[in-house]
């Protein structure tokens, strides 16, 4: 039998997955910093009653503490659409997210026949100089060409995309959802190797975001997994080259939820009224500052006529919240769709699916597993049995003796 072995890496995991730096443990737990850190970096080994301390502050199963991950995951770099306000600890919890998912995933690949990713390959090597008009110009039409390439590939058309969200899955992009600090990170985008193969997870921040919103944010990640690196510390790049970036991603975004030729002899009736972007909005899905955007980056409305739709749509309050915008939740996703599957076949139950998981090192309360993978509530759930202390006696036979 395999002897327990503290892992200290995965109470560094678990203590970020949670978003607390080592002085907020260590005020919680009365357990001195200093030991956190020789923990987590091996070099002391907690007593037993500590690591049910920190198992039970940080709501972590106690044997995820000695386990290692049965496949190893390798990811490169996250691309988060994040505003300033966004801590560096805030997206590395995040992201340790993503590598649980990829990690069940690659649990599920063994029974689930997922669709493999199709994406383009595509040349791009986008300018940076704001002041470099010519180098500008060719990126956007670069960027024009591939969103074009894409449509075709995926039949697209140039029609109206219904369904963003099960069109990436289609495609093999797997989409899911967190609950985050919504003001901080929209959302973010994640490349992982998985044994020798690439997989692309984007992950949306849940809660007010409107449809338009978040159809913008996928196509916005999307953009980024297929124009820019995926081998280096976005930390080593400079602010102005992660801002061109962003910027290149949102062209993509405009490009492929908006297509030049079927958008541009939409909008041309009433290029600048606002109340037929309303109506549009419900069309194409988007919106309407996306559309106003759009209209000004395909030259249909002038500089002058898009400041003063701008200038409107502030003095409308439609900056945080337009028209028509509800909070919009994703449709099931493909793991819902998947452990349905494996229920409704009984391949499993969700008590084996979860007794699968810790058998691959995946150690993690129902309810986190269910958030992560974006589950509905309760997909997970079973009623354990209860140790059996009575039983029927053996029946009778007619003259009152036994059998």
């Amino acid at each position: 039998m395999d002897k327990k072995i503290f892992n200290g890496k995965r109470l560094k995991n678990a203590r970020l997955y949670r978003g607390l730096t080592l002085t907020e443990l260590a005020n919680r737990t009365d357990i001195s910093k200093q030991s956190i850190s020789l923990y987590e970096n091996e070099k002391n080994v907690p007593e037993h009653q500590r690591v049910q301390k920190l198992s039970a502050e940080l709501n972590i199963p106690y044997d995820f503490f000695f386990q290692k991950d049965s496949f190893e995951t390798i990811t490169d770099v996250t691309y988060f659409r994040s505003l300033a306000s966004a801590t560096k600890l805030n997206r590395t919890a995040q992201s340790i997210k993503l590598d649980f998912v990829a990690k069940m995933y690659e649990v599920l690949y063994e029974y689930i026949d997922f669709p493999v990713l199709n994406i383009p390959n595509v040349e791009f090597d986008g300018i940076d100089d704001e002041f470099d008009d010519q180098g500008l110009e060719e990126t956007r039409n670069q960027i024009e060409e591939i969103s074009i390439k894409v449509r075709e590939l995926w039949g697209l058309g140039d029609n109206p995309i219904k369904n963003l969200q099960f069109t990436l899955e289609k495609n093999g992009i797997i989409v899911t959802g967190f609950s985050t600090e919504e003001d901080k990170i929209d959302a973010f985008s994640q490349r992982t190797i998985i044994g020798n193969q690439d997989m692309f997870f984007i992950a949306l921040a849940l809660g007010t975001r409107p449809e338009g919103r978040i159809n913008f944010d996928m196509a916005h990640e999307l953009g980024h997994i297929l124009l820019h690196p995926w081998s280096e510390n976005l930390e080593l790049i400079t602010k102005e080259e992660f801002k061109a970036r962003e910027k290149q991603a949102n062209m993509f975004a405009s490009a492929f939820l908006l297509p030049k030729t079927s958008f541009a002899k939409d909008i041309q009736a009433y290029p600048t009224d606002l109340k037929y972007y309303q109506f549009l909005k419900k069309k194409w899905k988007v919106s309407i500052q996306a559309m106003a955007y759009r209209s000004h980056q395909l030259g249909i409305i002038s500089d002058n006529q898009f400041q003063y739709m701008m200038r409107q749509i502030s003095k409308n309050g439609w900056r945080t919240k337009e028209p028509g915008d509800f909070p919009h939740k994703l449709n099931d996703n493909i793991f819902q769709g998947a452990i349905n599957l494996l229920i409704k076949e009984e391949i499993v139950d969700p008590q084996k699916l979860l007794q699968v998981f810790k058998k691959h090192g995946i150690t993690l309360y129902r309810q986190d597993i269910e958030d992560l993978l974006h589950l509905k509530e309760g997909t997970l759930f079973f009623e354990e049995e209860k140790p059996k202390i009575i039983q029927l006696k053996r029946p009778y036979d007619e003259s009152g003796g036994s059998e």
